[in-house]
């Protein structure tokens, strides 16, 4: 069945800007170029056509005025009806390629009758020339004003003439009315030569437009092979999963795309490979703590299966106790990955908050898991825009992990100055090859593998202080203990954040 095409669809496929969009990029560019250069040389051909048609209108009145003048003057006596009826008026006028007439004031005329000549090298052929003048109603007006000029074209039979009249005033002393000499020019060999120039224009503009379509296509095919080459590579890409970079040509915007697009497959590359390693970290880490759950189970199993039933009851807490020691494991580091799964800038709960006071609920929360060591907290004010759900978890994490490695009688120093946020442990220290490393997921050191934990809580902390645009960093502490440093932008003062920061 046909689906129906409404007005509104209608109207888009029929609109010049439907129909371009319905094309290919090429053939946009070719047709663009070839409606910009066919205007352009239109336009050209239009303006040249037109001054060279004015120049030469203008040289036929000058010529034809300085004619007249000429023939009306007294060295050529042809301003009578006697004078202009002579062989010798027609024969001048006939070289000269004009015509004469005498206009009077009372709407006579004469006109001189044609002259009919033999052709030269063929006595038997005539040819015959028009002598007189056409003249019409403005003509008749200079003879009876007898003041100004007259130029207009006339048509007689098809042919057009430049006519040109002014009053008779050397032979009115001679005439019975006052008159006016009337002269003309044929217009045919100058419209002939008109013409010529407009084929002349039209075939160039013709050829024009075709060497403009050529070189349209052929910059549309140039300037787009790279693009088409950026399109074949994604489509390889996405078919095949290969993130290789791309080679980059040149130094133009299509070279700076391909360096853009490259900067992307890196950062695609980038991304998958932090996937990869997260989900075989993620599934080494869950596999110690599964492992011995199933195991705990699978001896639970076996003692409640057998009649005597001769497990003791403290060994059989123990067992229950290690299975639920294993499922909290298992629930935090789940919970760890969820959080590390986010990765992403803080975007809802954001409040301008005093980090003073997020160290304070952190170190209460630690404080309650491990009461037998000493706080000691040194905090200047530090105010920022952030998620304090976030920011509570990643002073947690760092007052934890001080806690884990301080010995029972220990102090964990916590100190906040110019945003600079430090904790101290009295522990065992970070060896120097692992400082660079503590912040990594699923990182532990060799002694850290014999202690509980996931190996994620420092790499939240990182991540959380990245999403709020901080920095983090590890060292040994004066102590011998490890010192761990995270650094949020802000401000000492309430509600004065600087520039950037919001």
């Amino acid at each position: 069945m046909r689906r129906r095409v409404n007005a509104e669809e209608l109207r888009s496929r029929l609109s010049m800007g439907g129909w371009l969009s319905r094309r290919s990029f090429r053939s946009r560019i070719t047709l663009l170029v070839v409606a910009a250069v066919g205007l352009s040389v239109a336009i050209g051909a239009l303006i040249s056509y037109l001054s060279i048609s004015k120049a030469i209108t203008n040289r036929v009145d000058a010529q034809l005025k300085q004619r007249a003048l000429v023939l009306a003057s007294q060295q050529l006596p042809l301003y009578t009806q006697q004078a202009l009826a002579t062989q010798t008026a027609a024969a001048m006028l006939i070289a000269a390629g004009y015509q004469e007439s005498i206009v009077y004031s009372d709407g006579s005329s004469y006109d001189p009758p044609p002259e009919t000549l033999r052709v030269l090298g063929n006595p038997s052929a005539t040819t015959e020339f028009q002598i007189a003048a056409p003249h019409g109603d403005p003509e008749r007006a200079i003879a009876q004003t007898q003041t100004g000029s007259s130029l207009r074209t006339v048509n007689v039979k098809g042919v057009d003439y430049r006519v040109y009249t002014i009053p008779n005033v050397a032979g009115n002393q001679f005439n019975a009315e006052p008159s006016a000499l009337v002269f003309s020019v044929s217009m045919a060999s100058t419209e002939s030569t008109l013409n010529t120039l407009a084929t002349v224009s039209l075939i160039v503009g013709l050829i024009g437009i075709a060497l403009a379509g050529a070189a349209g296509f052929a910059i549309g095919r140039a300037a787009l092979r790279p693009v088409e080459e950026l399109s074949k590579a994604t489509e390889y890409i996405a078919r095949t999963g290969d993130l290789r970079s791309l080679p980059v040509v040149g130094d133009d915007e299509l070279a700076q795309l391909t360096r853009n697009f490259n900067t992307m497959l890196e950062a695609l590359a980038r991304s998958q490979d932090h996937q990869r390693r997260l989900v075989a970290d993620a599934g080494h880490e869950l596999r110690t703590p599964l492992t011995s759950m199933r195991t705990n189970l699978d001896l639970l199993a076996q003692v409640m299966a057998a009649p005597d039933n001769r497990l003791p009851a403290e060994e059989r807490v123990a067992l229950m106790n290690d299975v639920r020691a294993q499922m909290e494991e298992l629930s935090v580091l789940i919970s760890d990955l969820v959080e590390l799964s986010r990765d992403e800038q803080p975007s809802h709960a954001i409040e301008h908050v005093d980090l003073r006071d997020v160290v304070d609920r952190a170190t209460e929360r630690v404080q309650r898991r491990a009461p037998g060591l000493t706080y000691d907290l040194q905090l200047s004010p530090w105010y920022l825009d952030g998620d304090p759900a976030a920011l509570e978890r990643l002073v947690t994490n760092l007052m934890d992990n001080a806690a884990k490695w301080s010995p029972e009688d220990g102090t964990v120093t916590v100190t906040l100055a110019d945003g600079l946020l430090q904790v101290a442990d009295q522990g065992p220290g970070i060896a120097e090859e692992d400082l660079t490393h503590v912040f990594e997921r699923f990182y532990r050191s060799p002694e850290a593998r014999a202690t509980s934990g996931s190996g994620l809580g420092l790499a939240i902390v990182r991540q959380i202080a990245e999403n709020h645009g901080g920095r983090v960093a590890a060292a040994r502490a004066q102590g011998g203990g490890a010192l761990l440093g995270v650094w949020l932008p802000g401000t000492p003062v309430a509600g004065e954040l600087p520039v950037g920061v919001r």
